[in-house]
């Protein structure tokens, strides 16, 4: 399985950048990747001490940002070197101060682990929620570099947990510690021999209860809603819009709509601008200047939907209309206030608890929608109720970063 797995890699670097002529993402993912060592080499010296956290993409990065924060103000001399593997996230944070270089992770070839390991020679390597890497933990644990993966979650329908998932379990060997989010979890890893665990729970928690405590007003929204009930709807693909869109054009409420799409091409933005027949209006159009009062913003940058869901009365959060793609229920959870998604929350912890507790609420086509907007509009006790449930969820779930932290102090 080792020599498969190493072709497979292989493999995948040849024909990679043949569809990067037809993929933008792929093109970004292998040029981001031409430059990882020169950068290692130009801004990390023998001399340097450092701590390596490793991200997926810019989720898990927001997931583990706690950690990085702490590690910054604690080990002040050390540098902090944030890596990805997603274009996606690099993109977003590449030019982030929390972190003293953010690189790409190169390829998990055995040559590039040794490489990488050898240049960077972090005190500790930190890993969030999955990216299990064989090569790269292999080269960490043979240079005695120790290895932690926070925030995980394990399911029993993972190859670690599958007869044929020998090869990943060895894998999984090399890691340290798992700081994981819940019992099942626990199960799981005990059954496979692995007892280096502690349940720490999900250090988005604490990422999203910190946002509370920074500014998050927009002179925009200010200006937009006014004394007007606002409803935000963010992170939302083509799928969502088909639902989103119907009901604001039929809706004979006095409310304010935010719109924050996925993807912000300016060809799925002129689209979704198309399909709106209320008076709309692009933030890049407006600066900040609401002249006609739009009744419908559109946003079409990046970075602004935390401080957006700050004015909402009612979210949306988008990408449960497709498997496995809802985004973070978390962000405007933390604000007070309820969630509506799609049908497919499967597989996200705090969704399916909170749908439970009835702060988030799935919905699975137009009139189940409608009929949901409508009452969350029109009853203020239930909205406010499902609020204040959403709000309990997430102070009852913070602290797993001061553990984590508790374990690295015994490292460094």
């Amino acid at each position: 399985m080792y020599i498969l797995y190493n072709l497979a890699i292989y493999i995948s670097s040849f024909f990679l950048p043949v569809i990067a002529f037809f993929s933008a993402k792929v093109k970004l993912f292998i040029n981001g990747r031409k430059n990882v060592f020169t950068e290692l080499k130009k801004h990390i010296t023998e001399k340097d001490s450092t701590i390596w956290i490793h991200a997926a993409s810019l989720g898990e990065y927001e997931q583990g940002l706690p950690i990085v924060e702490k590690l910054k103000a604690e080990y002040p001399t050390f540098k902090i070197v944030v890596s990805f593997f997603s274009p996606s996230g690099y993109e977003v944070v590449k030019h982030s101060t929390e972190a003293d270089l953010v690189t790409y992770l190169p390829l998990d070839t055995m040559n590039n682990a040794k490489r990488f390991v050898k240049l960077l020679q972090p005190k500790i390597a930190i890993f969030i929620k999955y990216e299990i890497w064989p090569n790269m933990l292999n080269e960490l644990h043979k240079s005695g570099i120790p290895i932690l993966l926070i925030s995980a979650i394990f399911k029993s329908d993972q190859i670690y947990f599958k007869w044929y998932g020998g090869f990943m379990r060895n894998a999984l060997k090399k890691i340290s510690h798992f700081f994981i989010q819940d019992s099942e979890s626990l199960k799981l890893l005990n059954s496979i021999g692995m007892d280096n665990t502690t349940i720490s729970g999900d250090t988005r928690f604490d990422r999203v209860s910190e946002i509370l405590q920074k500014n998050n007003s927009l002179e925009f929204m200010d200006n937009l809603t006014q004394n007007y009930p606002c409803f935000v709807m963010g992170s939302t693909w083509s799928e969502d819009e088909e639902i989103l869109v119907d009901y604001i054009n039929a809706s004979s409420h006095q409310m304010k709509y935010v719109i924050a799409p996925h993807r912000i091409t300016p060809k799925d933005i002129e689209r979704l601008r198309q399909s709106i027949k209320k008076h709309s209006l692009l933030l890049s159009e407006s600066s900040g200047n609401f002249s006609g009062e739009p009744q419908v913003l559109i946003v079409d940058s990046i970075g602004l939907l935390t401080k957006i869901y700050s004015y909402a009365d009612i979210a949306y959060v988008g990408g449960a209309f497709l498997k496995g793609g809802l985004h973070n229920t978390l962000e405007p959870a933390v604000f007070g206030i309820p969630v509506i998604i799609g049908p497919n929350y499967e597989g996200f912890k705090e969704a399916e608890e909170l749908v439970k507790l009835n702060g988030v609420f799935p919905v699975g086509d137009r009139a189940e929608f409608t009929k949901l907007a409508d009452k969350l509009f029109l009853d203020s006790n239930f909205r406010l109720t499902a609020g204040s449930i959403n709000i309990s969820y997430i102070n009852k779930n913070k602290g797993a970063s001061i553990q984590v932290m508790n374990h690295i102090r015994t490292l460094i």
